[in-house]
């Protein structure tokens, strides 16, 4: 049975598209949680980066190996499993906030434990999701995905943020951690008639190598990777300890903090429609210029601009993402072979997030030795600049959308 509205959308793809909305409205309201957390405890702009990295750290250490196994064992299972992983360690973190006995210890150390969930969750799902439609209805897909998935974040951003002022942090998390067992329910559903990936027999080591292989042969997949790996750096910092830390000081709190990224959840969103409509040819080209949308809240934030300025630039730099994210997994899609996709999808969340615990983690220094419009400026920088850099890449501004019937062949996309 498919929907009538959208014949594309099969069963696989609505049903993961429902839990990844559970799923979002807890994972968007947990972060303010957490920072608020640490806060709560007496911690500064140095905890706070310190619990936020140790997050990343995981996830960097073992999303290879998350896409290693998604790409040999049922995809649908390695995302069960992740999702009852994070709900418990979202649960215990949950009990010791509501109960006054969290440390500064307990939320590194379950912080580290969700990264552990989404390592192996994260390549898996998008390996599901590309499987369930087909290459025509690609863009379409990705963009009502990114609909649904951002309209839950609005409402999970708002709802954290306000949970956060009224009640504590407690329960955010412990909403986190039931959203992620109703997740994990529903992919249950999952059709488990999914065609068995043949792989070749040489172990795990020797798939990462055939990824590795995949991954460095595309130009303009490594360049973007790498441009991502000091983006998200600056961007992590910004989101993750920056935001939340002007928030208090300056705007309000956490309520203000939760309106602020409900209003780049709303700039997720708004773009979707587009996105539906829009099939550029420059598929890359134009996915960048959405990344020079990304600095803007920095420069709200290093600017001390009122809330609903920052909620604009909020909003506009989620529009960014979008239009980024919807391109990128196009591009992903029509180049990639599916029985790599996972492992590809690693390589790209390995590079991207690499650097990410060394920016949040170095914050705080950061803020203290230029201060905190200092830190905020630099980080718009360095946003700005690698948007423009990447452009010198032939191959990123050249990638084009394919005809529905065309698959690329793999030596021109190699070539320079």
């Amino acid at each position: 049975m498919t929907s009538t509205r959208f014949p594309w959308a099969g069963r696989n793809y609505r049903v993961q598209t429902a839990a990844t909305v559970i799923s979002g409205i807890g994972t968007s309201g947990a972060p303010i949680a957490t920072a608020f957390a640490v806060l709560a405890l007496g911690g500064t702009v140095t905890e706070v980066g310190y619990v936020t990295a140790a997050r990343i750290v995981p996830m960097v250490l073992l999303l290879l190996l998350g896409g290693a196994l998604a790409d040999r064992l049922p995809r649908h299972h390695v995302m069960v499993a992740a999702n009852l992983f994070s709900s418990l360690s979202q649960a215990v973190l949950a009990v010791l906030v509501l109960t006054g006995e969290a440390r500064l210890w307990h939320l590194l150390l379950l912080s580290a434990a969700g990264g552990v969930g989404f390592a192996f969750y994260a390549p898996a799902a998008e390996g599901m999701i590309m499987e369930s439609v087909a290459k025509e209805h690609s863009a379409r897909a990705f963009a009502v995905f990114r609909m649904a998935l951002n309209g839950a974040q609005i409402g999970g951003a708002a709802l954290g943020g306000a949970l956060v002022a009224a009640v504590g942090p407690g329960w955010v998390l412990a909403i986190d951690a039931g959203t992620f067992l109703g997740a994990a329910a529903l992919r249950l559903l999952l059709d488990l008639d999914a065609p068995v990936r043949e792989t070749d027999g040489g172990g795990l080591l020797a798939d990462l190598r055939e990824g590795w292989r995949e991954f460095t042969g595309r130009r303009w997949l490594w360049v973007v990777v790498l441009q991502f790996s000091v983006l998200m750096a600056a961007l992590g910092a910004v989101e993750s300890v920056y935001g939340p830390v002007v928030a208090k000081e300056r705007l309000g709190g956490a309520d203000a903090w939760g309106l602020a990224l409900a209003a780049f959840g709303l700039g997720l969103l708004a773009a979707g429609p587009l996105m539906v409509r829009w099939q550029p040819q420059r598929i890359l080209l134009v996915g960048n210029y959405g990344v020079f949308l990304f600095a803007l809240p920095a420069v709200a934030l290093a600017a001390g601009t009122s809330l609903p300025v920052l909620s604009a630039a909020m909003f506009l730099s989620g529009a960014g993402i979008t239009v980024f994210g919807v391109n990128w997994m196009v591009a992903l899609q029509q180049e990639i072979p599916p029985e790599l996709f996972s492992r590809v999808a690693a390589y790209d969340h390995f590079g991207s997030i690499g650097l990410m615990p060394l920016g949040t983690a170095a914050a705080g220094p950061v803020a203290l030795a230029l201060g905190m419009e200092g830190a905020l400026w630099t980080c718009a920088a360095l946003i700005a600049v690698l948007a423009l850099l990447v452009l010198a890449e032939p191959q990123v501004r050249r990638l084009r959308r394919a005809a529905p019937d065309v698959v690329p062949e793999r030596e021109t996309v190699t070539s320079g």
